[in-house]
């Protein structure tokens, strides 16, 4: 291999990223990671809503001093609709810019894709992120939008290995791709006993008691809510549960948690910040996610943050978790009841497994999930791009 030689100084690339998920600033960890591994050989901007409404209620731009990149704030439209937002024609403008790669951190199918693929001039190379791991047929123009993106990419990356299985027989094969796994930050999950001891305390459990289980995520059927309600009411070992999320469910929890007086917590309205905390409260985490017809579990970001905190999981075998998890969670058969029980009152009756997985789980977060691993993935990818396309530029020697 013939050792590249630089003739001098040269400018660094310059590096565009898109992601309605950047109005939360824990979601921008991704560009600041890619600008900070470069070290200097890419200048990162990324561009953010300043305003979206998702399922867990409204959110403004959260703007976080010291980020090592740049923040392009742009309107949005449609924003209560995910397929449907989009930007104004500032995003356009922006998309003429010299670009050396342009990374589209949203869905091939949605609006604001095939507005990427529309604006992005044709020899700029590009790379959409997708989650997508069932096999939909999407009705006009949402499936015009996908083959137009697809045509247009220079290459796409799947968030799991069952994203990409999925998508490879529905026509991405043709353009090269990389499972990129999502990221944790390190430095904002991590085990904290005092942390979790205070947010104990603030639940009114002041004193030792039984372990705490706890689940982290919306409260909807298919996240196994209902699940998870009656293996606990099944469940003979010594527990505490706590519920940490929003969602359509929360009303009937709180009518089952009736009777069990003192022992269940529900806890809505958590910010970003504090959900470290409440993680660290947690002597085990359940995520007993359901396949449905039109959706399956297609990451499973609370078990990485679990894993970060040192909190041992318990888990479902949906879509991407087994995955995700590895070796150092327990996982179930998603629809096994017996199996459940069995495996929960394991786990509360065994401080030394909870001990032994919480280790496995904290080296998994490190050696695979660290955001610095991820960018330097990323990084590795949009390389390879870039070069095969000044390969396919250059003219054929005889």
């Amino acid at each position: 291999m013939t050792a590249r030689v630089s003739s001098g100084p040269s400018r660094p690339r310059r590096l565009l990223s898109i992601g309605h998920s950047y109005v939360v600033a824990l979601n921008r960890k991704l560009p600041q990671e890619i600008a900070r591994e470069s070290g200097g050989a890419w200048e990162v901007t990324a561009v953010a809503p300043s305003f979206v409404q998702s399922g867990l209620g409204p959110t403004g731009i959260e703007i976080q001093n010291g980020e090592q990149l740049s923040l392009k704030i742009l309107p949005t439209h449609l924003t209560g609709f995910p397929q449907l937002l989009f930007y104004g024609g500032a995003l356009r403008e922006l998309l003429r810019e010299r670009w050396d790669f342009v990374h589209c951190w949203e869905e091939p199918y949605v609006l604001v894709g095939g507005q990427v693929a529309w604006s992005i001039p044709r020899d700029t190379p590009w790379a959409f992120y997708t989650f997508q791991n069932l096999d939909k047929r999407y009705p006009p123009p949402f499936r015009n939008i996908e083959r137009y993106c697809i045509d247009r990419c220079a290459g796409w990356i799947a968030s799991g290995e069952s994203v990409a299985r999925v998508q490879l027989a529905r026509g991405y094969e043709r353009k090269p791709h990389r499972v990129i796994p999502l990221g944790v930050d390190l430095a904002t999950f991590s085990p904290n006993a005092a942390a979790g001891l205070s947010v104990r305390r603030e639940l009114g459990w002041d004193q030792p008691g039984p372990p705490i289980v706890g689940f982290l995520g919306r409260l909807i059927e298919e996240k196994g809510i209902r699940l998870l309600t009656s293996i606990l009411s099944k469940t003979s070992s010594p527990w505490r549960a706590m519920f940490v999320g929003m969602g359509p469910l929360e009303a009937e929890i709180r009518r089952w948690s009736a009777d069990f007086g003192d022992r269940v917590r529900v806890v809505t309205g958590v910010e970003h910040q504090r959900v470290p905390d409440h993680l660290n409260a947690m002597d085990i985490l359940c995520a007993p996610s359901q396949t449905t017809t039109r959706w399956r579990e297609q990451f499973g970001r609370m078990l990485v943050e679990a894993f970060a905190c040192g909190v041992p999981v318990l888990t479902s075998n949906s879509g991407e978790i087994p995955y995700v998890v590895g070796d150092a969670g327990v996982i179930v058969d998603e629809r096994d009841e017996v199996q459940w029980i069995a495996a929960l009152a394991a786990l509360l009756e065994s401080p030394s497994q909870r001990k032994e997985l919480a280790g496995r789980g904290l080296d998994r977060a490190r050696t695979r999930f660290d955001w610095r691993i991820v960018a330097r993935q990323h990084l590795g990818f949009f390389d390879e791009l870039i070069d095969r396309r000044g390969a396919a530029a250059q003219p054929s020697q005889a």
